[in-house]
């Protein structure tokens, strides 16, 4: 007998142990492939990951052992990065694509918690994200928090959706997050036409916050990684800070520090930073003219 995850009851190394089951208008979930968010989310060190996931991500680590530290450094620049938009800039809505389950600091968290009224549209594909997100990211009472089940390779479905239009007022700024989102899109998947559709739908004065993830400091271990997501059914491209800055922030305002290492991006000053070769992803904040 199953659960309504589609997960047998018996099997308990199958399903995380508190993981919600989706609702019924929600997606089936497939336990036996793995998917980034799950594997970001074991990562960091959560539950909400299947046998599939951590069996990718176990192999991941052979190659790349400190992907913990990349993950975390990742997710507090996130953090660092919004909080610097809703403070600094002015920004009080944001669409977050590549959303991820929910973790500590997320982006209507941070936003709100600098202006209560913050709008906020997350998106993601996978099924477990949409059901955490509708349980778990609770707008405060003067805001607004929806959520999407969509993907970035579709970027025209997610700007026309009547959530999105419902949330986001499109004569004003947004901020776009794209946060470890660009590396799992090859060059087949025409990453820049994505990123371009997106950009061209916002008006000026918004920012786009984004970070890829490098192989310039470990070269064989992050091509190891690449390899285990691959085996893994999970496509996409390492690219070096250049191609990265490119393919982003091209034509745009880059916010200084530029593009660097996501744990150099305006830190905090007393942090203790890893070593680039623990990190090996790139962020930057660049502004649309």
């Amino acid at each position: 007998m199953a659960d309504s995850t589609g997960t047998p009851e018996t099997d308990p190394d199958s399903a995380p142990s508190n993981c919600a089951p989706p609702d019924s208008a929600s997606p089936e979930i497939d336990v036996t492939k793995a998917h980034p968010a799950r594997m970001y989310d074991y990562f960091l060190g959560g539950k909400d990951n299947f046998a599939a996931d951590r069996a990718v991500a176990g192999r991941v680590l052979e190659s790349w052992g400190s992907v913990r530290t990349a993950v975390r450094e990742n997710r507090a620049f996130l953090g660092r990065a919004v909080r610097y938009l809703a403070r600094e800039a002015g920004i009080s809505q944001f669409l977050d694509i590549g959303t991820g389950l929910p973790s500590a600091n997320n982006v209507h968290e941070v936003a709100q918690s600098v202006n209560p009224a913050a709008r906020v549209v997350y998106a993601d594909n996978d099924p477990i994200v949409l059901t955490h997100a509708r349980a778990l990211l609770a707008s405060g009472p003067q805001g607004v928090t929806t959520y999407l089940d969509a993907d970035v390779r579709d970027p025209a479905a997610i700007l026309a959706d009547p959530v999105t239009r419902a949330t986001l007022d499109f004569s004003q700024p947004i901020g776009l997050i794209l946060v470890a989102v660009l590396h799992f899109l090859p060059d087949e998947d025409e990453p820049r036409r994505i990123v371009q559709t997106l950009i061209d739908a916002l008006p000026s004065g918004s920012y786009l916050v984004a970070s890829h993830a490098t192989g310039e400091h470990n070269e064989t271990g992050l091509a190891g990684a690449g390899r285990a997501y691959s085996q893994g059914g999970m496509r996409g491209a390492i690219r070096n800070s250049e191609v990265f800055a490119d393919l982003a922030f091209a034509g745009l305002e880059l916010v200084d520090p530029g593009v660097v290492l996501v744990s150099e991006w305006r830190p905090e000053h007393d942090a203790i930073r890893p070593l680039a070769a623990e990190v090996n992803t790139y962020g930057g904040v660049a502004r649309k003219p």
